[in-house]
């Protein structure tokens, strides 16, 4: 954290050769992430490693079926810039000294999401910077992490709308990144057609996730280095919304906290036997979240399978909170030192792209995180 030096007070004499610590002052950052469901905002006053929300909001957009097609269209493209443009806005009114503006799968793969990203800077000042998914496994980390070296092997999962971005970690070592082309949004897309699912739905989402995940991810050694991690832990509206959806009659130690192959199974089983709209209002979540919930829990189940754990860790700080504990730290140039502060140590600028990173790397697990929905 940056720190404001202060004068030592009259009354104070401190010892020759010694300094008494400042107390950090308080900064307010923001970051907006325009995802394939959902663009996201977060502003938070950031202290002595404390990340306290001032704003966690969301609009719908879609971007990912849009991109689905190719290109977002005019409608759309318009849509999104106005509602970063609205996002700017309302972080400055609470006072956000610095602002990210970043872009996810879709705008890597819409034709027309350079439009997007002139007109925003046109209008806003502000950069729109369109991540690479290793950028994005990093910065995820980097928020989930809190900035503590990690002490096990841990792999962090983010199960996004069209992409899923898996870092794996651990003490000494690289984080390494892999992503999956397909996140809950697009496999819904490509298999889903009833509401709710019809089982032969459910059993096709499942069998895709598999080959999805096996074709992506090494085989999971059983023993030794490179076994199951000692640690699995899943972040994003997939990772958060199966965790509220345990129905009547089932109750669970840290409900809501921790995920289990039992859990998604009953999670599933609730999305499968009401229309969306019926599972949103009960559970308090958006009918558009609540249809590509199926996905999923398929793409978690698979990776549980993949790794043969029993189960993962819910984290709500994800890749927004990477983002304002890096635009804190790193100001603009964030994007070029996004290794060093993933690493803790000091490598070269690499121009947004993203290098093998030795030494020990943040752990899981950080103060200030919050729960969101939705």
């Amino acid at each position: 954290m940056t720190s404001a030096g202060r004068e030592t007070p009259p009354s104070y004499h401190a010892p020759a050769g010694r300094v008494r610590a400042a107390a950090p002052r308080p900064v307010v950052v923001a970051a907006a992430d325009a995802g394939s469901n959902s663009v996201h905002l977060l502003v938070a006053r950031l202290a002595a490693e404390r990340v306290s929300v001032l704003a966690d909001e969301s609009v719908f957009l879609g971007l990912g079926e849009a991109a689905e097609r190719g290109w977002f269209g005019r409608e759309l493209r318009t849509a999104l810039v106005e509602t970063l443009i609205g996002q700017v806005e309302r972080a400055r009114a609470l006072g956000a000294g610095a602002i990210a503006l970043v872009g996810t799968e879709p705008l890597r793969r819409a034709a027309d999401a350079a439009r997007v990203v002139v007109e925003v800077e046109r209008s806003s000042g502000l950069p729109l910077a369109v991540l690479s998914q290793a950028e994005e496994g990093l910065l995820t980390l980097l928020g989930v992490s809190g900035g503590r070296p990690v002490l096990v092997e841990t792999h962090v999962v983010d199960i996004g709308g069209g992409s899923c971005q898996i870092v794996e970690a651990g003490p000494g070592v690289a984080p390494t990144c892999v992503g999956l082309a397909v996140g809950s949004a697009r496999l819904t897309a490509a298999v889903v057609r009833h509401d709710p699912p019809t089982r032969r739905e459910w059993g096709l989402l499942q069998e895709r996730a598999r080959q999805l995940v096996a074709t992506a991810l090494r085989p999971a050694r059983r023993d030794g280095p490179g076994a199951a991690p000692a640690r699995l832990v899943v972040v994003g509206g997939t990772a958060t919304n199966l965790g509220r959806l345990v129905p009547d009659g089932i109750t669970a130690e840290d409900a809501g906290r921790t995920l289990t192959p039992a859990l998604v199974d009953a999670a599933v089983r609730v999305l499968l036997g009401a229309p969306a709209e019926v599972v949103a209002e009960r559970f308090a979540l958006r009918p558009a979240r609540a249809r590509v919930l199926p996905a999923g829990a398929a793409i978690l189940l698979a990776l549980f399978d993949h790794y043969g754990v029993s189960g993962a860790e819910i984290s709500a700080a994800s890749l927004r909170e990477g983002l304002v504990t890096a635009l804190e730290r790193a100001g603009r140039g964030w994007r070029d030192r996004l290794p060093e502060l993933v690493s803790g140590g000091v490598v070269p600028s690499v121009g947004g792209v993203v290098p093998s990173v030795g030494g020990v790397v943040p752990s899981v697990g950080g103060e200030g995180a919050v729960r969101r929905s939705g």
